[in-house]
């Protein structure tokens, strides 16, 4: 190695060694600590297993970010868009473990798949603005391709990369390792941080596109950051809840929240759903041994259905249509009727 490159391959290593403690701290130091004293003061000994505790990581990060951009994307009825991402997602992982096995380049299959549904989350919203397709047609020209292009990467390997692939189709718990965990931290960040920079914004182009428009809210600009915080989302639960089940954390929590009156009141409330699916999932899944991210899922409809049967119980009437919410403003307080 020249010695120009020596300060460079350098810093590459401190700053790896750097990431890798500050990993270090917030995966052992910080929340294992924490659930190993838990396991000791409840006797829950699954608490103390290390990848239980990425598990649970991954489960409390979902459960806060997909209510975050799924209160949006439902009440702009763009729900499936998800679905497509998650799709999007697939070809990503096929191509990164693709990479991996032909080319013998490590490339973690998160982060391709990250790359490939951010590209099609800005593809989706070209498709609509320039190509003049309708959202549907643009969500499913996207889809198809994507799941098109993945099953493609994977019969090129002779079936090679099916077995690696599975786990990120249908979600497991052994999935989510160190560096999984603590990227999907960070997406949580990266998320949160984003729609609250760009909440109001956000609201009053979901309710009110038009209207924001003429306002001289620059519309295109948040509905591209939307979409790619949805495909950080989608990648980020991916890892348990797979690829097939993907869009259900950011749909379904949501949709048991609609009859809490105000935006922000209905979000908080999805994100508590979800924190208790997620979690009472997980917890099932690891006690007798079926999927996670199917038993995640039937957690939260379980959950929807029992909630909706409650209000009807309650004798509370339902005053908008089925699925969609009241119309909120801005400042998450309803509007008058």
């Amino acid at each position: 190695m020249s010695n120009a490159l020596l300060p460079a391959a350098s810093g590459i290593s401190l700053l790896a060694t750097a990431v890798d403690r500050g990993v270090g701290f917030l995966l052992d130091t910080l929340w294992g600590t924490m659930l190993d004293l838990l396991a000791q003061l409840t006797g829950i000994g699954m608490l103390g297993f290390p990848y239980m505790q990425r598990a649970y990581l991954a489960a409390i990060c979902i459960a806060v970010i997909g209510p975050l951009v799924g209160g949006f994307l439902v009440h702009r009825e763009m729900a499936m868009i998800a679905d497509t991402l998650a799709h999007s997602a697939f070809a990503g992982v096929a191509a990164g473990l693709f990479v991996n096995a032909v080319y013998a380049v490590a490339v973690p299959p998160l982060l391709s798949a990250l790359i490939v549904a951010a590209v099609a989350a800005l593809l989706v919203q070209t498709l609509v603005d320039y190509a003049g397709a309708y959202r549907d047609t643009s969500l499913a020209i996207v889809l198809t391709g994507a799941f098109a292009v993945g099953s493609v990467l994977i019969t090129a390997t002779d079936g090679g990369i099916a077995v690696g692939i599975n786990a990120y189709l249908f979600g497991s718990l052994a999935t989510v390792s160190r560096f999984n965990a603590a990227l999907l931290v960070a997406m949580s960040a990266v998320v949160t941080i984003g729609i609250t920079l760009a909440y109001r914004p956000l609201v009053y182009i979901t309710f009110d596109e038009v209207g924001a428009r003429a306002s001289g809210i620059h519309v295109k600009r948040y509905n591209q950051l939307l979409a790619v915080l949805t495909a950080v989302v989608v990648v980020g639960a991916m890892q348990i809840m797979g690829v097939i089940l993907v869009a259900a954390m950011i749909v379904v929590p949501v949709a048991t929240s609609t009859s809490v009156r105000g935006f922000k009141r209905s979000i908080a409330a999805a994100v508590g759903v979800g924190q208790l699916g997620t979690i009472t999932g997980v917890t099932l899944s690891y006690q007798y041994d079926v999927a996670a991210g199917g038993t995640i899922v039937l957690v939260a409809i379980g959950l929807y259905v029992a909630t909706k049967l409650g209000v009807r119980a309650g004798g509370r009437t339902a005053t908008e249509t089925p699925g969609r919410a009241a119309p909120r403003t801005a400042d998450g307080g309803d509007e008058p009727r």
